[in-house]
């Protein structure tokens, strides 16, 4: 018997986001490496083009995604699936060939103009999925993209010593190609042009039903992935400190990185599935709280194998939070503005990345690495309150106007 349509769209989408995730990531662990290569040669100047152009992309990215919305409500998702897997692919294929650091960067600029076939394929899931599969739908896409971030650094860190780095930049291209067939091949999507002018961003929040749940899912994803990038750049530091005399550094750290990823693959779907039986926003809350609980410990724990206990633990409750959030977006949104409100969930996404990455940095050389634990986990308490209240406040609207009507 031959899948549905949504379902075999999901199973391309997730192929698509796991190359377009294992793509990008692999040149993560080589970029300062790669900097160099280009003629930057003090180390203090290659962290400060490290964070430009990495943080570039996400910038652009998040400035840009709205757009990206609208036009996938004025013109369909799958061209905006189309127009993100050619775009990076060609764009990345050119970082191949940069000379000097400005070229990279101006790529890198490029990169988040075009950039979004993972934002892309949840507007397509979330929009074509059954409601009463939607959790599971969006649980099974995100471990796609999870999956991909997991692999991608160690073929990255692999293959540029094994074949050079340019030619890495090159592979992803090619595997980000691969993911631009297989959506051309594949997908199918039945979508009728509106009639109607798009709506002005004052409109849009007129046709908004709940607009203050709507920004607190948007403020949640923000602070999520603030919360979640400001841990990443210092793992290793932190693994160094509490095991100063270990001769595997890197590889221990790359464990305690890849368990909370891992624990995401695994509980994804199953928490998907939950969410369709008993609600998306209980599971976000509960999601959120434990969260909080798991990331305090993470601040006191005395060697790396406690740590990366509680990374897994963590990465069983971040699991159903992004997930969550999109299927409570795609279940409230009006259908004539779906793209438009998910871009600007992938804009708060974006910005929590660019923010967390810088943040995390800085507040544990002011403060010490243990209060970014600590204070990720009071944004998970904040973050669980809001969400309580704008439920709150959603239902005393909604039963005024039913009681006036």
């Amino acid at each position: 018997m031959s899948l549905p349509v949504w379902k075999r769209n999901l199973y391309v989408c997730w192929f698509g986001a796991f190359a377009t995730a294992a793509g990008m990531s692999q040149i993560i662990p080589f970029l300062p490496m790669f900097i160099e290569h280009l003629g930057v040669h003090e180390t203090a100047e290659i962290e400060r083009w490290s964070g430009l152009i990495f943080g570039a992309t996400f910038l652009v990215s998040a400035l840009v995604s709205p757009l990206w919305g609208a036009l996938a409500d004025k013109y369909g998702r799958k061209p905006m699936l189309l127009r993100a897997g050619l775009g990076m692919s060609l764009v990345i294929f050119c970082m191949a060939f940069a000379q000097n650091v400005y070229q990279l960067f101006i790529l890198r600029l490029i990169m988040g103009t075009v950039a979004g076939f993972i934002p892309a394929s949840i507007i397509l899931v979330a929009t074509q999925t059954p409601r009463q599969y939607s959790g599971w739908a969006l649980g099974v896409l995100s471990t796609g993209g999870v999956g991909g971030s997991l692999i991608g650094p160690l073929f990255g860190g692999f293959l540029s010593e094994w074949i050079g780095m340019r030619l890495v930049f090159i592979n992803t291209s090619i595997m980000l190609f691969c993911a631009f067939l297989a959506a051309l091949i594949f997908i199918r999507e039945k979508f009728v042009p509106p009639t109607k002018k798009a709506p002005s961003f004052r409109k849009v929040w007129q046709l908004v039903p709940h607009p203050g749940l709507f920004i607190a899912m948007f403020v949640t994803t923000f602070m999520v992935q603030l919360a979640n990038m400001s841990i990443q750049p210092i793992i290793t530091v932190y693994v160094k400190i509490l095991a100063p005399h270990t001769e595997y550094l890197g590889m221990i750290s790359g464990i305690v990185v890849a368990a909370s990823g891992l624990a995401s693959v695994i509980a994804a779907p199953w928490l998907g599935r939950l969410s369709d039986r008993i609600g998306a926003r209980r599971v976000l809350l509960f999601a959120l709280i434990f969260s909080g609980i798991v990331f305090i410990p993470q601040a006191f724990v005395t060697d790396p194998w406690q740590l990366t206990v509680f990374r897994f633990l963590l990465g069983l409750a971040t699991a159903g939070i992004l997930p969550s959030i999109n299927a409570i977006v795609k279940r409230m949104a009006p259908s004539s503005i779906t793209g438009r409100l998910f871009g600007y969930n992938q804009s708060a996404q974006f910005l929590g990345t660019l923010g967390g990455a810088l943040l995390g940095g800085h507040m544990a050389a002011t403060f010490g690495i243990k209060y970014v634990f600590l204070s990720t986990g009071l944004l998970m308490f904040i973050n669980a309150f809001w969400v309580v209240i704008s439920a709150v406040v959603s239902r005393r609207k909604q039963r005024k106007i039913e009681a006036n009507g």
